[in-house]
């Protein structure tokens, strides 16, 4: 297979803007991949626009890319429209570099962008309904629910609970799942996302730059037990985006060595296994195909985002990806193997509880900030000597698993 490299990252502040449009983001995001690549919108020969919330949010149903990048040069240059629920940006990368692959084009632009942020609240939250099996939902909770049986809610915290997507219900059912199969305990969470709390304080776009102790976090508002408020993931806005090339193209650049070669991006979709067959959950069986598409092992990578939209799935994808045994994902956490100065970095960014989650751009942020990383431009948050980088991206609920998946390895070329 050709080689393909990322010469450029662009990417709005994540958080809450009211008064932005979604044009107004996709815009700014774009000019930065292009000030950052050395290009300009004629180098541009191919688009993959993700998003996934506009039907829901405005009613913009199709032809979402076209709309967005109107008011950009872009004339004549395909546009293609990618929804895969929070995987969304990750897959349109993937679709990208595959076009770059069979030669027909030499540079393309991958955008994901997202306004999820509303004056009501329940439209926001409705966003969420149109990424799991709707027509089997009362079968899948009923399965969710026997995973949560073996560590159920305690009577005197289930009145505490918040308002909240059902996302974080499905995120609690896997988290009670683990922590009576394994003895992961709630103040192991709360140690990933006061990790994650204190990595974006050094994050200049990140949501929140608040730090938190462990203990802040597990005295703060209950969200769904386990989760308090800082282990979860916000509803964001935010836009993201990558210049990718071919090694032909990548010769005509100006500063060739801050490229970014890809050494692997794959993508699979899961919901075919029983909640006990963790050996083969969706982003274990990617990353096994990740890691010999790139020829390297887990030992090799020297920093990693991972799809934390609760601070527990970093403990369960820190296990699936091959950086801890199942079951000691969080007493490595805990220990602090996965901060920065750690074993392994987790989410130097911030991760998606604190640097924000707009869905539809979530895995361009990863793909920018680990670009960042492997150029050794992060500045307080740099992985010292950093040049292999993991990123894996989870999207949807199918059966009881995510249904989409994407494990990327990128590797730095200065």
């Amino acid at each position: 297979m050709k080689d393909v490299y990322i010469v450029g990252v662009g990417m709005t502040p994540f958080g809450r803007f009211l008064n932005r449009s979604l044009t107004a983001i996709s815009e700014e995001a774009v000019g930065l991949s292009l000030t950052d690549a050395g290009l300009s919108h004629d180098d541009i020969e191919a688009i993959t626009f993700a998003n996934a919330t506009q039907g829901a949010m405005e009613g913009q149903f199709g032809i979402r890319g076209q709309v967005a990048l109107s008011g950009l040069p872009f004339d004549g240059v395909p546009i293609i429209n990618v929804e895969n629920a929070c995987a969304s940006a990750s897959t349109a990368l993937q679709i990208a570099m595959t076009q770059i692959q069979a030669s027909q084009v030499d540079i393309a632009l991958v955008i994901g962008a997202e306004k999820m942020c509303h004056t009501d609240s329940a439209l926001s939250m409705a966003a969420f309904q149109g990424s799991w099996d709707r027509a089997n939902s009362e079968n899948t909770m009923g399965r969710l629910d026997a995973m949560s049986a073996v560590v159920p809610t305690p009577a005197e915290e289930a009145a505490r609970e918040s308002t909240r997507t059902v996302f974080m219900d499905i995120y609690a059912a896997f988290a009670k799942y683990h922590m009576g199969r394994f003895g992961t305990t709630q103040r192991q969470i709360a140690a990933v996302a006061a990790k994650n709390h204190r990595h974006s304080v050094e994050n200049p776009l990140s949501q929140y730059r608040k730090p938190f102790t462990t203990e802040e976090v597990l005295a703060s508002r209950l969200i769904a037990w386990p989760f308090t408020l800082p282990m979860c993931s916000p509803i964001s806005d935010g836009a993201a985006a990558a210049i990718i090339c071919s090694e032909s193209a990548l010769k005509r650049m100006a500063h060739p060595g801050r490229a970014v070669k890809i050494r692997a991006c794959c993508l699979m979709n899961g919901g075919r296994r029983e909640h006990t067959e963790i050996e083969k959950h969706i982003s274990r069986r990617a990353a096994l195909k990740a890691y010999e598409t790139a020829g390297v092992a887990p030992k090799d990578i020297d920093v990693v985002e991972c799809h934390d939209a609760t601070a527990f799935g970093e403990i369960q994808q820190s296990e699936n990806l091959g950086f801890f045994d199942f079951g000691e994902g969080g007493p490595g956490a805990e220990r602090g193997e996965t901060t920065l100065g750690g074993r392994i970095p987790f989410n130097p960014s911030g991760g998606l509880e604190s640097k924000g989650h707009p869905i539809g751009a979530t895995g361009l942020g990863q793909i920018h900030e680990l670009v960042t990383q492997l150029r050794g431009e992060a500045g307080p948050r740099q992985v010292t000597g950093a040049r292999l980088a993991l990123q894996e991206n989870g999207g949807g609920l199918i059966g009881i698993e995510e249904a989409a998946v994407v494990v990327s390895i990128l590797e730095a070329c200065r």
